[in-house]
């Protein structure tokens, strides 16, 4: 018999990413829509652990749509990578009357939802909330394009002063599994080389194609760097091996590091919150349960959390071609 669902939980996990919030808002007040209470949950797994809980209603979550991280905080949680944890987390919201699990964040979380789910028979719905769009199951997480404007607005800048200078610049961006901002943001910023852990360029060749580049007339160059690209050197090594080949280039690098994670959510980001919340709640109380919510052709869709936390999402193919043509 399906489970009667009268209250949902909501929560946020993981690494913060722009959308967050809006994502909140949408459970929040799909709940009131439904007439189903809503419970935020501090703090993650570690504050279902505490218990330390809130009743959200639709006025709860007014003017947070435009604002970047998350209003329930985020957490790692030792606690809950045990059995004792988790019997404790579950305790805390069988005692606060929470039927159902909105879990908002990446693979780990999905992870701690899924051995939850299994543990207790409790019903969990995910929302992928990350920068690195690295799920399978969807084309676009939470954060993804938001950090790829931001990433694409401070290379513009960074090439005014390359262009005034003369100087090559290494741009390291998030990324160290999936090189999906990486290469986005090359494409997007006009970027001479992009490396990427799904591609080994080799330095020899990195530093021929940069030859070609000044050889052609350019009198300054960037390129972008996932922090994870095949090199298997960091950026400042790179830097290093370059300058040590090239003397002929001024090198700097720009490590952009968490300032990626930040800032108001784009337009998109915070439509598509919006329907994958809506889509959460309305799964939970259809009695479905273990899923996570995903855009697929632009149509809000289920997959599976072990077919999300196992697989690993492909670097589009056809972006590698039109990079490899800008960059001529």
């Amino acid at each position: 018999m399906t489970k009667v669902i009268k209250k949902i939980g909501v929560m946020t996990s993981g690494g913060d990413s722009p959308g967050m919030n809006a994502a909140i808002r949408s459970v929040v007040r799909s709940c009131a829509y439904h007439d189903i209470e809503c419970i935020g949950i501090y703090r993650g797994f570690q504050g279902m652990i505490e218990g330390d809980f809130i009743t959200m209603n639709a006025r709860s979550v007014k003017g947070i749509i435009n604002k970047g991280g998350t209003i329930l905080k985020s957490a790692r949680s030792k606690g809950f990578r045990t059995k004792e944890g988790r019997e404790e987390a579950h305790k805390q919201l069988i005692k606060a009357g929470v039927d159902a699990l909105v879990v908002i964040g990446g693979d780990g979380s999905f992870n701690g939802a899924m051995v939850f789910n299994k543990e207790f028979n409790f019903p969990v719905m995910g929302i992928p909330g990350t920068i690195d769009n690295d799920i399978v199951g969807t084309t676009h997480t939470l954060g993804y394009d938001t950090a790829l404007n931001t990433i694409v607005e401070v290379i513009d800048k960074i090439r005014d002063t390359a262009s005034s200078h003369n100087r090559l610049f290494f741009v390291e961006v998030m990324g160290r599994d999936v090189g999906h901002i990486a290469l986005n943001v090359g494409i997007g910023a006009g970027a001479e080389e992009i490396l990427i852990p799904e591609e080994d360029l080799g330095l020899d060749r990195l530093v021929e194609s940069l030859r070609r580049s000044k050889k052609s007339g350019k009198s300054s160059s960037i390129v972008v760097v996932a922090e994870g690209d095949k090199t298997g050197k960091n950026v400042f090594e790179l830097k290093d091996y370059v300058e040590a080949n090239m003397t002929e280039y001024e090198v700097r690098v720009s490590v952009l590091g968490h300032m990626q994670r930040g800032g108001a959510p784009s337009c998109f980001d915070r439509v598509l919150a919006s329907r994958m919340g809506v889509k959460a709640v309305e799964s939970l109380l259809e009695g479905k349960s273990n899923y996570m919510v995903g855009l697929k052709n632009d149509i809000i869709d289920l997959t599976p959390f072990d077919q999300a936390v196992k697989g690993k999402s492909k670097i589009n193919m056809e972006l590698i071609r039109v990079s490899d043509i800008m960059t001529t």
